[in-house]
């Protein structure tokens, strides 16, 4: 059974993340829950209420992680997943999800990215001259780090497949998987 990392973090978007989850499960593979320590962390559910002009957060689901950044072998695993909410804002300096995030860009595994999730890549300087989807108040971090901000539901670019939010979970995911499937 393939092994796929999901990471998250205290304020990880729920739906960014139960929705990948369970699509794994039925695909036949097994998730993995990686965070900066093996212990429940405290998901949210981000939205932008009409009027508003700025996301307003709730309290979601906990999950707990199965894993801590510092005990992953990323050689183990098929993929990975970068979730949203505010977690990658506060996770992407921990040097071993850097160590993690880099693995899996060098080694070309399938990488699924969505709405926050695009700041840990950034940072760990992997999405120079990429193409990627992500929420558009993350679109300076992409840019800034050399990306390419492309504004559509599902951006493929080689092993890279990305979402803006959760609204697009039913256009990206399959595709990630898609890949999985076919990956060694």
């Amino acid at each position: 059974m393939k092994k796929v990392l999901i990471i998250v973090g205290d304020a990880t978007e729920t739906l960014d993340t139960m929705y990948p989850f369970y699509r794994l499960i039925e695909a036949g593979m097994q998730p993995v829950v990686a965070g900066p320590e093996k212990k429940k962390y405290q998901m949210v559910l981000h939205e932008v209420k009409p009027g508003w002009t700025i996301t307003k957060e709730w309290e979601g689901y906990t999950i707990d992680a199965d894993i801590a950044f510092r005990d992953v072998k990323p050689e183990e695993y098929a993929g990975i997943m970068f979730s949203g909410g505010r977690a990658p804002e506060y996770i992407r300096y921990d040097a071993d999800l850097v160590r993690i995030t880099k693995h899996f860009f060098e080694t070309n595994k399938p990488i699924a990215s969505v709405c926050h999730g695009v700041e840990i890549p950034a940072y760990a300087d992997c999405v120079r001259g990429r193409k990627m989807a992500t929420v558009l108040k993350c679109r300076f971090d992409l840019e800034v780090c050399g990306g390419i901000f492309v504004n559509e539901p599902c951006v493929v670019d080689g092993n890279l497949i990305s979402g803006r939010t959760f609204h697009d979970n039913g256009h990206y995911v399959g595709k990630w998987i898609a890949l999985l499937e076919q990956a060694p």
